[in-house]
């Protein structure tokens, strides 16, 4: 590594930042406290949240107001119109963080140095809408995030940067995204300094090493008993925050929120609760054991199982089954 006195200085680039989650938000303030001056911020239009359905914006877009930012939301950016008004930012570059929009290769061409992208994935492992999701799912011990220049493809282009994070047995897509925010804010600044300094260069990807990141989809909520206890394990805990694992206990829907795998041998039909106690709720799977340490009844907030059980425990009565 070279030392800072060594190195050229580095210029100030004129951004545009496309993004609107948390994940894209840890980003922006990242950019803030740089010396790069961003001269606009596009994100997603409000949606209606909340039980009140109000109009809310976004994480990024509230923090962008915050400091004064001019914010623009367009529905889409294939309009000519759309295109002329960020060409009008003058901007050096766009950093795009889950943005949830396409760009289309007339808005990759705007910038002087074109668009970066920050992807929640050791690229090309997992190219697509839901990276951390699908990694912890998949059972991959290690992912990262990727500062990759934009092309045409989905996630395809060039990589300038790649920083490694471990996936250990209790990660949670919660906890993993806020890691990788972590890891991508640093490197972010990293890459941009670099192509500042003209010394970036990107490493072309492996597109056989590739496998697509779809869209989490609310079916995929429903757990399967027939399944193996550390497979549906990984499902709970990687759909925690985005599409909360489901099961029926009689005719009442049931929210698993954590469950941990204990791998042990029964003799009983799928669903069967085997145990129920302070710990947890222990159900007997395709094979192997699924522990429920952290569920919701409806209408209710988030309990540790013992909680539910001191109210709800003839629900969960062992030799009862829950259902898919």
């Amino acid at each position: 590594m070279k030392n800072n006195a060594t190195q050229a200085p580095t210029s100030s680039l004129r951004i545009v930042f496309a993004g609107t989650p948390d994940f894209a938000c840890t980003h922006f303030e990242s950019l803030l406290q740089s010396s790069h001056e961003i001269v606009g911020v596009y994100t997603q239009p409000d949606r209606a949240s909340g039980r009140g359905k109000k109009m809310r914006p976004g994480p990024v877009k509230q923090c962008a107001l915050e400091h004064g930012i001019a914010v623009y939301q367009p529905g889409s950016l294939k309009p000519t119109e759309a295109q002329a008004e960020l060409a009008a930012l003058g901007a050096d570059i766009m950093v795009v963080v889950a943005y949830g929009l396409l760009l289309p290769q007339a808005v990759l061409d705007i910038p002087r140095l074109g668009c970066i992208n920050v992807h929640a994935s050791l690229l090309p492992r997992w190219r697509g809408a839901a990276p951390v999701e699908r990694a912890i799912a998949a059972g991959d011990r290690e992912t990262g995030v990727t500062i990759m220049q934009m092309d045409a493809g989905l996630d395809t282009g060039p990589m300038l940067c790649r920083r490694a994070c471990p996936i250990d047995d209790s990660m949670t897509g919660d906890k993993l995204r806020q890691r990788l925010a972590q890891l991508g804010g640093p490197a972010l600044l990293e890459t941009l300094d670099q192509l500042a300094r003209g010394e970036a260069r990107g490493e072309r990807q492996d597109d056989t090493l590739s496998r697509y990141a779809t869209k989490l989809e609310k079916t995929e909520a429903w757990i399967d008993w027939t399944g193996d206890s550390e497979s549906i394990s990984r499902v709970v805990r990687a759909f925690c925050s985005a599409n909360v694992a489901v099961t029926l206990a009689g005719d009442e829907r049931i929210r698993i929120w954590m469950a941990e795998d204990l791998g042990n041998d029964h003799q009983q039909p799928t669903g069967t609760i085997l145990a129920a106690g302070k710990e947890g709720i222990d159900v007997a799977c395709g094979r192997g054991v699924l522990r429920i340490t952290r569920l919701q009844l409806p209408g209710r907030k988030p309990l540790d199982a013992g909680a539910i059980l001191n109210a709800r425990s003839a629900m969960f009565k062992p030799g009862s089954r829950l259902h898919g």
